[in-house]
């Protein structure tokens, strides 16, 4: 039987980040991963980094966002220096646009929210937001900027991340899946794997993604579930977009300032199960909100189509902390923030795997949330 300090279930942003943090306070870290580490959702993602509230039910999640984002440029800078990696970060912020309504009234709504949760965000009349980005649409009926927001490119990134943890001590293991919790009565002491081998640790750290539910032992604190997310890129040869431009239909992501330039595009919302596949209809939704925001991007040539698997949760919340079962500890659930929300995760996860305390309040993203009625179904899962 093989012993760590600390297994963690899924090598994803979120799995990498956390055992980066752990294996650089000298833990003795194994990351599990089914498949190739970081070729799920960390790969599919278009690498926004926004804690803006995209529905009302995310308006909780943007103190810890912005939190993240503000550790984002150490976070980075670390993970270089460890890898030896560049990770694709840019801070160049957001252009947020209107197209449709009564534009000044919305964008009046929109600022006094987006200044109500602490975000900085200016008013633009739409000729200076054009002026910023002349390849914005004629269409667009007001626009506001949000100049902290920065992205990333997510591939990159996560790669950094987990060739970062590996130089700091930790061990991957690609390709093996875990199917169940060791259990002594309350208490998680380790992982089985499918090929049989058992690996004891005091801390295991579900970090699975969609696939956190799959495993029925700790399934109760964490009932996740697929949503599915299709992407496109694009080879922009005019003028390159500095910023992120979002809309309500989509958004454009500029992965760098060359010429040609690499756009990502998106995205769908789809409750397909695990179905990974891209279709007409949503690659058709996809560059509608293109060509609304950048009608010259009609032109442009598509060179890579793809999907993924988001980690939803009942209450589109992440799944952060221990679980009810000592020794469990639960890093899951992103939804639609795991490349915003790695540099904190990987935080509260170490500080209180190390210390057993946290430099803020995570009780409203606690697995316990969800109810010991749940709980109970699942009680005598192996």
């Amino acid at each position: 039987m093989q012993t760590c300090d600390a297994v963690i279930v899924g090598g994803g942003l979120i799995g990498g980040s956390i055992a980066f943090e752990l294996a650089r306070r000298k833990l003795d870290v194994v990351v599990l991963d089914r498949q190739q580490p970081g070729r799920e959702a960390s790969w599919a993602a278009a690498g926004m980094l926004s804690p803006a509230p995209d529905t009302p039910a995310s308006i909780p999640l943007v103190p810890l966002g912005r939190a993240s984002l503000g550790l984002y440029p150490q976070f980075v800078s670390d993970v270089e220096e460890a890898s030896g990696l560049r990770a694709g970060y840019r801070a160049e912020g957001t252009l947020e646009v209107l197209f449709r309504g009564d534009a000044g009234k919305e964008l009046s709504t929109l600022v006094a929210l987006y200044r109500g949760l602490g975000l900085t965000c200016e008013p633009l009349p739409v000729e200076e937001a054009r002026a910023m980005e002349p390849v914005l649409g004629r269409d667009a009926s007001g626009a506001a900027l949000l100049p902290d927001e920065a992205c990333v490119d997510n591939r990159t990134l996560t790669d950094a991340v987990l060739a970062a943890a590996q130089a700091a001590g930790a061990t991957l293991h690609p390709g093996v899946k875990v199917t169940s919790l060791l259990r002594d009565g309350a208490k998680c002491g380790g992982v089985r794997t499918s090929d049989g081998e058992t690996i004891s640790a005091a801390h295991v750290v579900l970090a699975a993604g969609c696939w956190s539910s799959q495993l029925s032992s700790a399934a109760p604190y964490a009932p996740t579930l697929p949503v599915r997310g299709q992407m496109i890129a694009l080879r922009h040869t005019g003028k390159p977009i500095r910023r992120v431009l979002r809309s309500e239909r989509g958004y454009l992501v500029p992965r760098d300032q060359a010429r040609p330039q690499r756009l990502v595009a998106g995205s769908t919302i789809e409750n397909a199960g695990y179905e990974k596949r891209v279709t007409s209809g949503g690659i058709e939704k996809i560059l509608g909100a293109v060509n609304e925001l950048a009608p010259e991007l009609a032109n442009a040539e598509i060179v890579e189509t793809w999907c993924g698997l988001r980690p939803g949760t009942p209450d589109q919340l992440p799944i952060l902390g221990p679980a009810e079962m000592e020794g469990l500890v639960m890093a899951t659930g992103h939804y639609r923030n795991g490349i915003l929300l790695a540099p904190v995760t990987a935080k509260l996860i170490t500080e209180w795997i190390v210390e057993r305390r946290t430099f803020t309040d995570w009780e409203r993203f606690s697995p316990s949330r969800f109810g010991r009625s749940l709980s109970d179904r699942f009680a005598a899962a192996p």
